[in-house]
């Protein structure tokens, strides 16, 4: 599969419409009887937020998406999963689809400020970063947490993973499946990081990072396992969608 050569100093791909995506998540979490609750931002303005609750959790899950307006793959995916409905029994589901709603209609990264909402986490200034923290930390521990994204310069499909637990990783499974389905990212050094085979495992000390992502506050408060998936916004957009529920069906698979 070779890239499509759009992407030249930045995202040129498709755009969605968010608030027709948000709305088809909606009625999958209403007709599946999910929790649903608005985060309140600002007037006019509101994040999403569900919740798939279970008597005496084995596990707890948190998946994001949206951060970045030109990354239209994770809002795309995590709507795939809602609608599919197939999750793990005993396993208590947290699912925040889109958390940049300005950026989407503008196609762009920043939201409609200007401000890249996943360098917020260590230094609250946005009013979307500072209600998902609010709402953040009114909720219990994670055991696991992920971020869906895409890279614009990718050369694949990659992924962060950070793992401070006592329990196994899957990343190494994750890149094998979604290899059936989009090419994986073969670099050495993706975004002047070390990589294998499309895995990169950072540093998890917080004086590493000046500015921290969703991900970092994560592992931070609230998780001592999480990954960060990487759509490569290059390749087809029905191909980063497919990427995405791959990577994360690998991990639903794991937790049944």
């Amino acid at each position: 599969m070779e890239r499509l050569g759009k992407n030249v100093g930045g995202y040129r791909g498709e755009a969605i419409e968010i608030g027709a995506v948000l709305d088809e998540i909606s009625r999958a979490g209403h007709a599946a009887h999910w929790e649903f609750e608005l985060l309140a931002v600002s007037a006019g303005l509101e994040l999403q937020s569900w919740r798939r609750s279970v008597a005496n959790p084995r596990q707890r899950l948190y998946l994001s998406a949206g951060i970045h307006g030109d990354e239209p793959a994770g809002p795309l995916a995590l709507r795939a999963l809602m609608q599919e409905n197939l999750w793990p029994d005993e396993v208590e589901i947290t699912l925040c689809p889109c958390l940049n709603p300005t950026g989407f209609p503008l196609n762009r990264r920043e939201n409609a400020q200007g401000i890249d909402l996943n360098r917020q986490y260590l230094h609250l200034e946005a009013a979307e970063t500072r209600a998902h923290v609010e709402w953040l930390q009114r909720q219990p521990a994670f055991d696991l947490t992920l971020c869906l994204h895409e890279d614009w310069e990718a050369n694949g499909f990659y992924l962060y993973e950070i793992n401070l637990s006592d329990g196994p990783s899957w990343g190494e499974e994750m890149i094998r499946r979604v290899a059936a389905v989009c090419p994986i990212d073969p670099s050495e050094l993706i975004e002047e990081r070390p990589a294998q085979s499309g895995i990169i495992r950072p540093s998890a000390d917080p004086r590493s990072r000046a500015q921290w992502p969703e991900a970092f506050w994560l592992l931070t408060n609230k998780t001592r396992h999480s990954y960060t998936l990487e759509a490569p916004s290059d390749f087809p957009l029905p191909t980063r969608v497919t990427a995405l529920v791959t990577a994360v069906r690998t991990v639903l698979d794991h937790l049944r």
